[in-house]
């Protein structure tokens, strides 16, 4: 029986998700991470494991950095089971994180800023998949405002009285994450048109674009866990 090119071509394109079910599976990884990171956060909470990811803290950010960026840099190479790994490893990882912020700020106010956060992120996910305006252009912008955050985060641990310029920054941090996230949710299509016909990929490209958007709700949700939080002090 002879092998013809096109006949597996197409056959590859026929178990190519829509765009539509493609960007629907990317949500629902994002949302599966968010599961597992509070399901970790309050199980955490109520055991008093939230005592040793404190004291774990440094240990717990090295790792999540790590694991994020191996799948930054190394997606298009690894397997798809590897990706998956990676990103549930990931959402564990931070779950530890956020019961810290549990047992600062409590559980009523998370979970307020929690759908206060799902609210804002729905806006602008919806903004970003619907507009026709090209968003990558806000792509300095952003990276500009993501290493300041950082810059500020680094100062504030080394000199303390930079706190009292938390407030702030914290609305400067919601403000960042909320353009992130349509920026971030308009790349899905461009993932999409990219690796159109390599369904591997494709579902790597959706596990990764879940990362992002992930990070974007749950650094949002911090920053607005903070900003409440603190002015409630």
């Amino acid at each position: 029986m002879s092998f013809n090119p096109y006949e597996f071509d197409n056959s590859m394109q026929r178990q190519v998700d829509s765009i539509g079910q493609y960007t629907a599976k990317t949500f629902l990884w994002m949302v599966l991470g968010l599961m597992i990171t509070f399901t970790v956060a309050v199980g955490s909470w109520f055991t008093g494991a939230v005592y040793l990811a404190a004291q774990l803290h440094w240990v717990i950010l090295i790792a999540t950095l790590v694991m994020s960026f191996t799948m930054a840099r190394r997606i298009e190479k690894m397997r798809v089971g590897s990706a998956v790994a990676l990103f549930v490893g990931f959402s564990f990882l931070f779950g530890l994180t956020c019961s810290v912020y549990l047992a600062v700020y409590g559980l009523g106010l998370a979970v307020f800023c929690f759908l206060a956060t799902a609210v804002y992120f729905a806006a602008l996910a919806a903004y970003g998949y619907l507009t026709h305006r090209d968003l990558s252009s806000l792509r300095t912008i952003l990276f500009s405002g993501l290493i300041f955050l950082i810059v500020f985060g680094l100062l504030t641990w080394i000199i303390p009285w930079f706190q009292v310029f938390d407030q702030i920054v914290c609305l400067v941090g919601i403000a960042i994450f909320l353009a992130y996230t349509a920026y971030d949710t308009q790349k899905i299509k461009a993932y999409y048109s990219y690796y159109a016909g390599y369904p591997d990929m494709l579902a790597k490209a959706s596990i990764f674009s879940a990362l992002q958007l992930y990070l974007d709700f749950l650094n949002m949700f911090l920053y607005l866990l903070r900003f409440l939080g603190n002015r409630r002090n």
